[in-house]
């Protein structure tokens, strides 16, 4: 456990005991390298605490399942520096040992910017030791090249490990120990290549915890190929080594008493954990909804609606008529509305999936949405207001994320929420729809953040709560 010492929101900690599990690049096998080891720890009474870098939301749900802890994203491009170090501090000071998954490859990062934004930044800003995962299925000898090449382009990264995914008996025997005295860093195993441990995907990455029935038992197959295939004990001693922090953790006064309603369903699963955390420690009482499964809203003073997979849900949300009309009127009652890219495909009048079928939704955003096999947004975005909204004044600028197969008509630029630069594209281009007590796009913002969009909308909210009870 760590020793801390709490003061004034300030946490001064002699010991994080930490890791991160990073891959050569994507697909090496982090994930359930990563899932694993929170599995197996876990099973033998640890606290683990999960992380993962950047702007995911699919693998924290399903490092909640691993580890039995809500996971937290980190991510250094969205977030200032203390913003990262706060989210890690607070949430690993009452756990044994924190567990970190990286994105992509090591280095890999924000476009134009180095590593910046990459699991190499994170570990730098929280002095992580890094295993590294490298898939050496169609490698021998030339796994050693490579692990020194990432050791070599940043030594103050911190790698003190390697796993040989995909590997066996021949990496063990011949790899392992030229590996091992040439570099002078620990194998921590070979684990085979398993099919019980492989996880289903979709269009937008792994399916969600969820919606996975066999998620249960396959989180104890690959806690069972982790004890068998790694060293646990080496791994539970490097992240016993990592240096100690020294992080102030500022605290939040609550500064309104609102009531917000969030969707949140297989439909609407996309909310970043510290988000949520962030609305609560400012005052808001967050009272969760399901759009797919209720027939009324929550008495609530505002409405949040996150990301996730309604075009996999169409009938089921198009049809429950009650709900549609729930929300139709709490939007013509003034109520605040905030929604995030599966929000804004929901509240939308129409949505079209991949056969060419119509789907009418809530019909408060007067626009048609359009699947499409090809991906049409990704990355990240800096989006500046275009106008006085719920989500603060014109000119004020946001740092989020995009990541979406669907196109959307009909909105005219008068209405756009936002003006949005990065991502796939070079040009600036607009992004959503805003108007009155709404405002939809297709941006992901990490709340803590974006605190000025918080101030903003709680501030709406408040607003609204106070005209209908008459003060």
């Amino acid at each position: 456990m760590n020793t801390k010492i709490q003061n004034r929101g300030r946490v001064e900690s002699l010991n994080y005991p930490r890791l991160m599990i990073a891959g050569a690049h994507s697909s090496a096998g982090k994930t359930t390298i990563s899932l694993g080891i929170m599995k197996a720890l876990s099973r033998q009474g640890w606290k683990v605490q999960p992380f993962k870098v950047g702007p995911d939301y699919i693998d924290p749900g399903l490092h909640r399942h691993a580890a039995g802890r809500p996971s937290h994203n980190l991510d250094s491009w969205m977030s200032s520096r203390p913003v990262v170090e706060t989210i890690f501090a607070r949430n690993a000071a009452s756990a044994d040992i924190s567990l970190i998954e990286g994105v992509m490859g090591f280095y890999d990062g924000a476009r134009g910017e180095r590593i910046k934004a990459s699991s190499a930044d994170i570990a730098l800003i929280l002095e992580v030791p890094v295993i590294l995962v490298i898939d050496v299925g169609a490698m021998a000898q030339s796994c050693i090249a490579v692990a020194k090449g990432f050791i070599d382009y940043c030594p103050q990264a911190r790698i003190q490990g390697i796993v040989l995914n995909r590997g066996g008996a021949y990496h063990q025997r011949w790899i392992v120990p030229d590996l091992e005295r040439e570099l002078g860093v620990k194998v921590i195993g070979c684990p085979p290549g398993d099919a019980r441990i492989s996880m289903p995907e979709r269009h937008l990455g792994l399916l969600p915890a969820d919606e996975n029935p066999e998620l249960v038992q396959k989180l104890d197959y690959m806690a069972d190929h982790i004890e068998k295939h790694l060293d646990l004990g080496a791994l539970r001693q490097i992240a016993h080594q990592a240096p100690p922090l020294d992080i102030a953790c500022p605290a939040e006064s609550p500064r309104y008493q609102v009531k917000l309603g969030v969707a949140r369903d297989r439909a609407f699963s996309f909310y970043y954990q510290d988000s949520l955390d962030f609305l609560t420690e400012m005052g808001a009482e967050l009272v969760f909804f399901s759009p797919l499964d209720d027939t009324a809203l929550p008495a609530v003073d505002g409405l949040y609606i996150g990301g996730g997979f309604p075009e996999m849900f169409l009938d089921a949300l198009a049809g429950n008529h009650s709900m549609i009309s729930q929300l139709r009127q709490a939007h013509q009652a003034g109520m605040p509305i905030v929604a995030e890219c599966g929000g804004l495909m929901y509240l939308s009048e129409q949505i079209s999936d991949w056969e060419g079928h119509h789907w009418n939704t809530a019909g408060i955003v007067p626009a048609r949405i359009q699947m499409t096999r090809q991906l049409q947004a990704l990355g990240y975005v800096e989006a500046s207001i275009q106008k006085d909204s719920i989500v603060g004044r014109a000119g004020q600028v946001l740092r989020g994320h995009e990541f979406h197969f669907s196109t959307v008509e009909n909105i005219e630029s008068v209405d756009a929420a936002f003006s949005i630069t990065g991502g796939m594209r070079a040009e600036a281009r607009y992004d959503g729809y805003s108007r009155g007590n709404l405002v939809a796009s297709y941006v992901h913002l990490h709340l803590r953040s974006n605190p000025v969009m918080v101030d903003s909308f709680l501030q709406a909210c408040a607003a609204y709560r106070a005209s209908r009870s008459g003060c």
